[in-house]
């Protein structure tokens, strides 16, 4: 998932308005009169923009979605919003946590920053939590050696991004008290992978799992770096036929 840092933006346009605001009102008290346009628009646009940043930077921010690497759960075009309160509040930009919360719990699908490059937003499902040995074998997930078996397979076809037809099977999976779908492609394979989970850190994956570029190929995602819980798609746009509003995935919740 990648995104431009937009918040940063909106930070500067709220102290420019807010200075501009701010310097007139300072030095002309006394003067009665209409006031200048650039004036105008900075008084009107500041409080907008000032709710806006709170918004975004405490409570809920939306998200597209621009890849299918968590397909079934979420598919190009989906817009998402991102619950920015439940793992605590941090100031905008800078992202210096400034109240606890919560924190993440196995299976959630969370936003994050991405540890290569912290301008990009990912978005995964999250596996392992600190301290955890999460282990790849022959598309087994297996957690501090215990099978997270996967069930109910059916066959499964999507068109991905360059307008091709994949094969592949859906299956369930209980992550924690989350249960959810994910897709296997037959004919994929990778070596046995072992990993164990730093403190304050975490493992997450794709729910298309061969796929996915995630924590099997980059590492592990810090706490620092988390933006928020994915929790609803409050709009879709349907890219693999031709456009058009996918009425039926309007207001799903993300499990």
């Amino acid at each position: 998932m990648h995104l431009t840092d937009f918040s940063l933006w909106l930070v500067i346009a709220l102290f420019v308005t807010g200075f501009i605001w701010g310097v007139y009102a300072l030095f002309n008290r006394k003067k009665t009169g209409p006031r200048p346009a650039l004036v105008e628009y900075s008084r009107s646009f500041f409080p907008v923009i000032l709710i806006v940043v709170l918004i975004r930077a405490f409570v809920v921010e939306p998200f597209r979605i621009p890849s299918g690497s968590m397909i079934p759960t979420l598919h190009v075009g989906d817009f998402i919003l991102v619950n920015k309160f439940c793992y605590g509040l941090r100031l905008p930009v800078i992202h210096t946590k400034i109240l606890n919360v919560g924190e993440p719990k196995r299976g959630q699908v969370v936003v994050f920053r991405y540890p290569r490059n912290p301008s990009v937003d990912y978005i995964k499902r999250i596996v392992g939590l600190p301290g955890d040995h999460v282990a790849y074998i022959d598309k087994q997930l297996y957690i501090n050696g215990k099978l997270v078996p996967h069930y109910h397979k059916v066959p499964y076809i999507y068109a991905e991004q360059r307008g091709r037809f994949l094969e592949a099977y859906r299956y369930t999976e209980k992550l924690g008290k989350i249960t959810h779908h994910i897709i296997l492609i037959p004919g994929i394979t990778q070596p046995p992978m072992h990993f164990v989970v730093p403190p304050h850190e975490y493992f997450v994956l794709g729910d298309n799992r061969d796929l996915s570029d995630d924590s099997r190929y980059w590492g592990y995602v810090p706490q620092r770096n988390l933006v928020g819980r994915a929790f609803l798609i409050w709009f879709s746009w349907n890219t693999a036929h031709g456009g058009g509003i996918d009425f039926k995935r309007i207001g799903r919740v993300i499990p």
